[in-house]
Parts: C-alpha cells; sequence; structure tokens
C-alpha cells in the first residue's frame, strides 16, 4: 500500500495511539483479572490472584462425589466458594491462610459466587501485598510512633517515663502492627497503634484543660500502657490479623496482664510501689464498670479520664467503619456493641 508523503506523518500518530489504546486495553482486563478486588468482581470475571481462605469444609454430593465449600476474603470483602471434585484434605489451621487461586464468578440463588477451578497455599516466595489481602490502619505508622516517642520523653515525672519508655522498648514491634480487637473497632493491622495514638493525643489535650484535677505524666503512662496486655490476650493469623484468644487471654484478660506487666517493670527498673500501683489501678478500671470488663472501678481522675477517652475513641471508630455502608437518610441495623442504629444524616 502506498501512502502520500504528505499523509505519513498523519498515519503514523494514527497507528502509535491505536497500538497504545490496545496495549492499555489489554493491560487494564489483565490487571482487574489478577487479584481483583472481592468488591469488584462482577458475574463472568476470570479471577486469578491471592486471596485468604476465611472458611473451608470437604462436603459431598448427592452421588457421594467430594467437593470444598467454604469463603475467601480480601480487604474488600468476602465470598462463598464451591470447588468440585475436591479429593485433597483440608485441616482446620488452614482457615486464614493466603491462598493463590484461579476460578469464574457465577450467580447462585441469587448471589454471586466464586467457583474455584485450583489453588494452592501461598509459598515463602510468591509476591503479594498483604495490604490487598486485610484491612490496614489509615495511618503513616512511622510518624505516629515518632509522635509517641517525643509524647512519652515530655512526661515529667522520671519514674512515669521510664516505665512508659521501658515498656515502649520491650513492645515496639508488636504494639505497631498489631489490631486493637477482633472486631468492634480497630480491628485491622495496626490498630492497636492507630486507637492509642489517638488517645494519647486527646489525653495530652485533656490533662491542659483539666489540670486542677489531673497530673498530665500519670495520665500519658496509663494511656500509653492500657491495651498492652492485648498482646498476649490474643492469637494472630500468618497475616498477623486477630484469630482467637490465648488460653491467658480468656482466663485473665487483657487488663489483668496488662497490670500484672507493669507491676513486674517497675519493680525491676525500681519505681516506687505506689507510683506503680496507680499505673495498675488505670490499667484494671479502664473499662469502667464490672459488667464492662473492669477489674475495679475507676477510683481517681486520671483513672476515670482514661475511661472516657477509651470509649471515645473506640465508639467514634465504630461510626467510621460503620457510616460508609449505611446510605444518607437512613438507619444502620442494629450494632451490638453500640446497642443501637446509628443514622448517616449524609452531611
Amino acid at each position: 500500500m502506498h501512502i502520500p508523503e504528505k499523509d505519513v506523518l498523519p498515519w503514523l500518530e494514527y497507528t502509535v495511539l491505536f497500538c497504545y489504546d490496545k496495549v492499555t486495553e489489554i493491560k487494564k482486563r489483565d490487571s482487574k483479572m489478577l487479584n481483583e478486588f472481592i468488591d469488584e468482581m462482577y458475574i463472568g470475571d476470570e479471577v486469578e490472584g491471592f486471596y485468604i481462605l476465611s472458611s473451608a469444609e470437604l462436603r459431598k454430593t448427592s452421588s457421594g462425589k467430594s467437593f470444598l465449600s467454604g469463603t475467601v476474603s480480601d480487604r474488600t470483602g468476602s465470598m462463598d466458594f464451591t470447588m468440585w471434585d475436591y479429593k485433597d484434605a483440608i485441616y482446620a489451621d488452614d482457615q486464614g491462610k493466603v491462598i493463590y487461586l484461579r476460578g469464574t464468578v457465577n450467580e447462585y440463588r441469587g448471589a454471586m459466587q466464586l467457583t474455584v477451578s485450583s489453588f494452592r497455599f501461598a509459598e515463602d516466595y510468591d509476591k503479594y501485598d498483604v495490604a490487598d489481602l486485610v484491612p490496614t490502619a489509615p495511618i503513616d505508622a512511622e510518624a505516629c510512633l515518632e509522635d509517641i516517642k517525643a509524647m512519652i520523653k515530655s512526661i515529667e515525672d522520671e519514674n512515669f517515663r521510664e516505665l512508659a519508655e521501658t515498656m515502649l522498648r520491650r513492645h515496639m514491634e508488636e504494639f505497631s502492627k498489631i489490631p486493637a480487637a477482633k472486631r468492634v473497632h480497630h480491628g485491622f493491622l495496626g490498630g492497636l497503634l492507630m486507637h492509642t495514638y489517638n488517645m494519647l493525643r486527646t489525653a495530652d489535650f485533656l490533662s491542659d484543660i483539666y489540670a486542677d484535677a489531673v497530673n498530665r505524666s500519670l495520665l500519658l503512662t496509663g494511656t500509653l500502657l492500657h491495651d498492652f496486655g492485648k498482646m498476649k490476650e490474643f492469637e494472630f493469623s500468618e497475616l498477623g490479623m486477630v484469630s482467637g484468644y490465648s488460653v491467658k487471654g480468656d482466663l485473665l484478660g487483657h487488663l489483668v496482664m496488662g497490670a500484672s506487666e507493669v507491676e513486674k517493670v517497675a519493680k525491676k527498673i525500681g519505681m516506687p510501689e505506689e507510683k506503680a500501683v496507680l499505673v495498675e489501678h488505670m490499667l484494671l478500671s479502664h473499662h469502667g464498670e464490672p459488667d464492662h470488663g473492669a477489674a475495679v472501678i475507676p477510683q481517681f481522675a486520671e483513672a476515670e479520664l482514661l475511661h472516657f477517652i477509651d470509649m471515645i475513641d473506640s465508639r467514634m471508630e465504630i461510626y467510621a467503619e460503620t457510616l460508609p455502608d449505611v446510605p444518607a437518610g437512613e438507619f444502620s441495623s442494629e450494632i451490638f456493641s453500640l446497642g443501637k442504629r446509628i443514622y448517616n444524616h449524609g452531611l
């Protein structure tokens, strides 16, 4: 085909743009297929990528053939799946592990379901982003930790400051990564850091307003350490999410374990017992009432204020996590942890 010289440049531009559009289209299609988020899946999608095996159960059809039924999830949601003619074993501790799967999204009884053609458990050499699979705190963790260290350094009482610094050094890595709960509030990676950081800023602010009644050094120390016992209370999945409670977590709880560790560390660093007991009381009472898990009720100003600061941050996080799923002008369903429905005014 002969192209007149004057038309060569426009023809080349058209060809380049056409090829670019086609390549872009292919890339978009391929990227959608590989690790497509569950909340973006549609019926007919061919899916391939890494997901969490949230649950799995080996079943049999009416003709006696084995199949696998369960749920896979990522940070955006979950979806039921079926894998026909499954002949391998599946174990209880396989749940919560990362798998690499291939499958197709279809409809079953009015809901989307994934028909899995093959899957394997993820290996050490696999590369995937944990933040795609489990929810992560929307914070800059390193910046938050630096702010927390600065607040601790500003604690005037040297005994409380040394206790806070010692405890943080002992638990730095766990503290910055684990969720604050299995569910209810801050149940995502980095949740404990985010929750504690929010509370410390509030405590620092309120200690100035109520300076006549509150000792800032004591309040900041108790606030920092109030949930450190959760590091031993919980058991964690391979991705760091809370999978259940440890034996001590069930038998003692994080309030008692946290206060017990404070007592031991305080003795080790030579902290006066009367000061250590104040911090222990704050940890044991920060749930406010025995009906809510407190070992004792708050009996001095800093303990009382810690309880309310904890309530504020946990309840506001419940609102923050619930409202995006509630249409403007409507109420949510009953929220067990709040004991009520909440309204989205849409403002």
